[in-house]
């Protein structure tokens, strides 16, 4: 993946569960959003995890790209899917961010 890619850094690629439940958001390169590195980050030593509420099977299955209702972790796209690769593409991804967005953080 490509660290020189506004998309690859700052875009939210999936949620990933943590041991405790609640989530963090990550970029194409399995990051915090916005960290531009491929070292391993360690999430628990910056304030990132989130408990999302709301966040149910019914609304994963509504946020993943694939319709999937896994809880542990959901992809908002893929490569098969790449929001920059077609108006369709960005399309679908905005509307997961709409469900993403309408969601409350503690």
């Amino acid at each position: 993946m490509a660290l020189n890619d506004f998309r690859s850094v700052f875009f939210p690629y999936c949620l990933e569960k943590q041991p405790d439940g609640r989530y963090v958001v990550l970029n194409r390169e399995y990051k915090p959003l916005g960290f531009k590195t491929r070292k391993y980050i360690t999430y628990e030593e910056y304030p990132i995890c989130v408990e999302l509420k709301g966040l149910g099977p019914a609304r994963a299955e509504k946020l993943s790209c694939h319709g999937d209702p896994n809880m542990d972790v959901i992809y908002l796209y893929d490569d098969s899917c790449v929001p920059t690769k077609s108006a369709e593409h960005m399309n679908n991804y905005l509307e997961r961010l709409k469900i993403l967005a309408k969601l409350k953080v503690q």
